[in-house]
């Protein structure tokens, strides 16, 4: 039996922890370079606010209605993220982290699992200041479908029964079913399954032969059958990226190359997080291309490299050389990003009779992690990024939060 625990509009919940202002009050926080909404509260979508709508046809609102806007802070997000998981630890056998915000957890030995999911549900509103919905069900879909359900409700819905499910699916719409969406949905709605039930009960050959196994998964699992297990251990990534748009166009090339150095610096802290090695490295940047009257240019280099390695220092060397003669001369750069490729766990690299199967200092990059996690991330790096120096390429973040929960200095202050 599957719980998904989902908190209710994560981002804003999270902005709204520290700032008790912004409670009760229309909310979205904005992408990078608050570019436009990703997150909104309640009271954002009750003004009938669009996921990725542009803030720019926000401000209106702002004065019409007192709508605040945060810029993305995911450094906040991701501390609040593994403060709720940890609670889910101490009280459930198993947890899958589904993302930042949703974790499947294992309830299959809970005898009275609806007063077990309230409790948790008030446990981790209480503890974190995360509000929640917890979806029950034999299946994950059936629990993701469970948690939708419980928005509108008591904050908690199980599934676990046959009686609960048949009152439920006819009521579900297909096109908010976990695993189909709007693309498939105007199909299926033409061959007349409207609702989860339809889904359900239709003919298993049709689906398979029109829509293919994942669809053909997705039926199993709204007739109780299982299909997808709890993963408590992410599967490795066949490649890890770091990219980003600037705020800018930047002219400076010198800076693109700062941009891309601590985007490589980024991503093997990711690939050593994994306890992974890479052996090839990709990077790439590229013009305006919403700007199709400035010059354009998009630029990028692949190499294998000599020996697998998560050395920061190795692949920072490795994009300076990539880096000769990639980039054009009176282009302005919008974007650029480096991917980590070919990853492995070091024990499986294919061993070389005449040089190390994985290359460089592992012990220097462990003291620079240590350092990192215990200090706030960018307490120590590599002069290649820029490190300290506030990047010509740094996104537009003018409505950004404090670091509430790790950085010491952005620590809320309570005078008595």
């Amino acid at each position: 039996m599957f719980g998904l625990v989902d908190g209710n509009n994560f981002y804003a919940s999270c902005e709204r922890v520290f700032q008790p202002k912004l409670r009760g009050v229309p909310l979205v926080v904005l992408s990078n370079n608050d570019g436009c909404a990703i997150a909104r509260s309640a009271e954002a979508k009750a003004l009938g606010i669009k996921m990725g709508q542009p803030a720019h046809e926000l401000k209106h609102l702002v004065r019409r209605h007192g709508l605040q806007m945060r810029s993305a802070n995911f450094g906040l997000y991701g501390d609040m993220s593994a403060r709720v998981v940890s609670i889910l630890r101490e009280a459930a056998p198993r947890v899958e982290v589904y993302s930042i915000d949703e974790s499947f957890i294992d309830l299959t030995a809970v005898p009275n699992r609806e007063a077990f999911a309230q409790e948790l549900r008030t446990r981790v509103h209480r503890w974190t200041g995360i509000p929640n919905c917890i979806g029950i069900g034999p299946t994950k879909t059936l629990a993701k479908l469970a948690n939708k359900a419980a928005k509108t409700g008591t904050g908690v819905v199980d599934l676990g029964d046959r009686a609960a499910r048949d009152a439920l699916l006819p009521k579900f719409p297909v096109e908010d079913l976990w695993g189909v969406g709007r693309r498939l949905a105007p199909k299926l709605v033409a061959m007349g399954v409207r609702t989860a039930a339809d889904l359900r009960d239709a003919p298993a050959d049709d689906i398979l032969s029109k829509f293919g196994v994942t669809l053909a998964r997705t039926q199993r699992e709204l007739q109780g059958h299982p299909c997808m297990s709890l993963e408590e251990v992410e599967p490795d990534r066949q490649q890890i990226m770091v990219s980003r748009s600037f705020a800018d166009r930047v002219h400076d090339h010198e800076a693109v190359a700062q941009a891309l150095a601590t985007f490589a610096v980024r991503a093997c802290e990711k690939l050593r997080a994994r306890g992974l090695v890479t052996s090839g490295l990709w990077i790439f940047a590229h013009s305006d291309t919403f700007r199709p009257e400035l010059p354009q240019h998009a630029a990028n280099r692949t190499i294998a490299l000599p020996a697998a390695t998560s050395d920061t220092m190795l692949v920072l060397g490795m994009v300076r050389r990539m880096l000769r003669g990639l980039l054009q001369e009176g282009i302005a750069y919008k974007k650029a990003g480096v991917a980590l490729l070919d990853l492995a766990r070091p024990e499986d690299v294919q061993q070389d009779l005449f040089a190390p199967a994985v290359a460089g200092d592992q012990r220097l990059m462990d003291t620079l992690d240590q350092i990192n996690r215990k200090f706030g991330r960018g307490v120590a790096g590599l002069g290649a990024s820029g490190w300290k120096d506030k990047p010509a390429w740094g996104m537009r973040q003018h409505m950004l939060s404090p670091n509430y929960t790790t950085i010491v200095s952005d620590l809320p202050r309570v005078r008595c």
